[in-house]
Formats: structure tokens, sequence, C-alpha cells
């Protein structure tokens, strides 16, 4: 090669790694990242990834604020250990890429254990919750037997949609179809036009929309059967148990000194509902 093309070589690829460097120091100065798990490699930030229309247990609130009865406990959580507290919402169906990529410390959002108890490194179970279907009031559905021929929703990759693939397929066979939506807010909307006659879903997340979300709450009601039984945890990656053990160590101490049930009435959570730390 000649020696003057070969410099002017070297010169072009100098220019073009220090452009490069440069480029990626402004990035970062102007508050940019080109590692997307920067900060979840930060020891003293917790960042909790959570469904943010989820309600009671983490959403955002009228102010635009993420808020929420879990999102709560583990701001808690971090205020104690003295780390940073960062609630990161998710696509749903990205939760498990999202933990596994370390863009996420856990999943914490009325997170369900049964049936996924060999798929994380789980907390100790701390809410007992129930999978319930919500119909109209001015309708003829008063128990599960007459969901039969019906149009019923969930929300796609949800602990009910679990349940009556489930246990409780025979349930879900006596629909006409059982359809999943994107969110809660999507079958609501569909309940009320119409469009569907059912919507099984957690009983928390129930009672709140009924209660704070919905214009004509009397139009709708939650049938006394309830599809299963469940009990929610925090999912951690598997064999994060040092992560697990700090955090649940904490959670500990918090239902001990009625922090938890505080936070839980703050939400309008029943303590029945709480799973008190062995």
């Amino acid at each position: 090669m000649n020696k003057k093309i070969g410099f002017i070589l070297v010169l072009l690829l100098v220019s073009v790694m220090m452009v490069g460097t440069v480029s990626a120091g402004l990035f970062d100065f102007l508050g940019g990242s080109n590692n997307s798990n920067q900060t979840a490699n930060d020891e003293n930030t917790f960042i909790v990834g959570f469904d943010a229309e989820f309600p009671p247990y983490g959403y955002k609130d009228a102010s635009g604020n993420y808020t929420g009865f879990d999102l709560d406990l583990a701001k808690e959580v971090c205020a104690r250990n003295n780390w940073t507290f960062k609630a990161q919402p998710i696509d749903w169906d990205a939760k498990d890429a999202e933990l596994s990529s370390g863009s996420i410390d856990c999943i914490w959002n009325g997170y369900t254990i049964d049936g996924r108890e060999n798929d994380y490194t789980w907390s100790n179970p701390y809410f007992d919750n129930k999978q319930i279907f919500v119909v109209k009031s001015s309708g003829n559905v008063s128990s599960i037997k007459d969901l039969s021929g019906k149009t019923v929703e969930t929300q796609k990759d949800s602990s009910a949609l679990a349940a009556l693939n489930g246990d409780n397929k025979t349930i879900k066979d006596s629909f006409a179809t059982l359809t999943e939506v994107a969110d809660y807010n999507t079958a609501f909307m569909d309940l009320e036009s119409g469009a569907c006659d059912a919507v099984a879903m957690d009983i928390g997340v129930a009672e709140y929309d009924i209660k704070n979300k919905n214009d004509s709450a009397a139009d709708f009601k939650i049938l006394n059967d309830s599809i299963t039984t469940e009990k929610y945890g925090i999912g951690f990656k598997k064999g994060n148990d040092a992560l697990k053990d700090k955090v649940q160590a904490t959670l500990d101490e918090m239902f001990k000194d009625g922090t938890v049930a505080k936070i839980a009435k703050d939400y309008g959570i029943s303590e029945d509902a709480l799973i008190q730390p062995k």
C-alpha cells in the first residue's frame, strides 16, 4: 500500500474514533446514555418495574406522578436502606426481558407467585388476592354460571388469564369468547359500552376502578363467586438472593412496626389481605 494512502487511512480512523468519543461524552453531558443499564448497575439505586395502569398497586395519579400501594412500600424500603428509588413503568409483555437485562431490579406490582414459583427468586408472599368478575349492575349476570355464552375480557398475561387457562379452564370454555386486551381501562370501557359482558381481574384493582375511576360506579358490581385466590410477592431475577434478602428483611420490619398496614389503609386496602411475616 502507498505510504501516503496508508497515512491518510490512519488519520481517517482516528478521526472517526474521536468523533464517536466526543459524541458519547456530549450525549452523557446532555443527560443521555448509550448504556440503558447504567442506572440499573448503580448498587445504590433500586429500580422497580411495574405496570403503570394497575391501581391501587402502581399507576399514574392526576398530577402525572407514579404512585400506588406497592410503589409506596418500595419507596419506604429504599428510604430505610439509603437507596435511590426509581419507579420504572414497563411493557408488561417485556417484563422478563427487562429483568434479565438488568433494566429493572425487580417486578413489584401486584405480582402473583402462584404458577410462577420457579421463574423468579421470590420474596415471601405479602398479600392475599382474589381473581373475580366485574359485570354491569343492570345486566342479567349474577353468578359465574350466567357467563355461559357471554363475551369476557381480561388483561393479556394477567393472573386472571392464567387462572382461566389453568385450573379454571372449564369456566373459560363456557364463554362465547375470552378476549385479551392491553389494559383494564380498555376492558372497563368495553364493559360500559356493551362490547363485553364481564371483565376478569384482581379484586383490588376492580374495587379501586369501580370506586375511583368510573363516573358511573353504581353501574358495576363484583360477582360474589371468585375464580381463584392467589398470593402476591416481589419477583427478582433468579439467583439474586442477596438483593431479595435485603428487601425482605426491611419489609419484615415495616410489617412489625405497622408501616405496611398504614400504607395499605391509605389505598383503601383491607388489613385482612396482608400476609404477616412468620
